[in-house]
């Protein structure tokens, strides 16, 4: 496999997205990587504010690749709505995988990144040491709509056969 190793996504939710239909939306989420990877989490009906709690996992096999995030809304008859953008910037947690700190007690914070104009954080992100496996939370600003985020969190995990991040 020419696979770095798998990242899991957990889509938790999302806050304040915009409305498409008549009163609200029946949003769902499409994670990109590539030109040959796209996943999906269900729709929720009728919700501006859902709660998916869905874990999608992609491969990863190049780290400058982007991982584009859009939320769309369902519609039965017609083409589905664009409800934004973001995209999801794995380098800084990739950099504290590379460092090596298994063992580290519970609820350590290893790092923490900041919102810029080069990632869509709406808010400081933690990347955190928890039962072994170190995970990051983001909440991510969507673009290209006029209001809305989505609430994820990354874990990588290492895949037999694969190249790893050769730590």
């Amino acid at each position: 496999m020419d696979a770095l190793g798998l990242l899991k996504i957990r889509v938790v939710r999302g806050v304040n997205l915009a409305v498409r239909d008549t009163r609200s939306s029946d949003p769902f989420v499409v994670i990109q990587c590539g030109a040959l990877q796209k996943v999906k989490t269900s729709i929720v009906k009728d919700n501006c504010n859902p709660v998916w709690n869905e874990e999608l996992t992609i491969s990863i096999k190049d780290l400058n690749i982007p991982i584009n995030l859009t939320v769309y809304d369902k519609d039965t008859f017609t083409v589905d709505d664009r409800m934004g953008t973001a995209h999801i910037d794995i380098k800084p947690y990739i950099e504290c995988l590379k460092m090596g700190l298994q063992g580290l007690p519970d609820g350590t914070k290893v790092d923490r990144v900041q919102p810029s104009r080069d990632n869509c954080l709406a808010d400081e992100s933690c990347i955190v040491w928890n039962n072994g496996k170190m995970t990051q939370d983001m909440i991510l600003r969507l673009k290209d709509v006029e209001c809305g985020e989505i609430q994820v969190q990354i874990q990588w995990l290492d895949l037999p056969g694969t190249r790893g991040l050769g730590i």
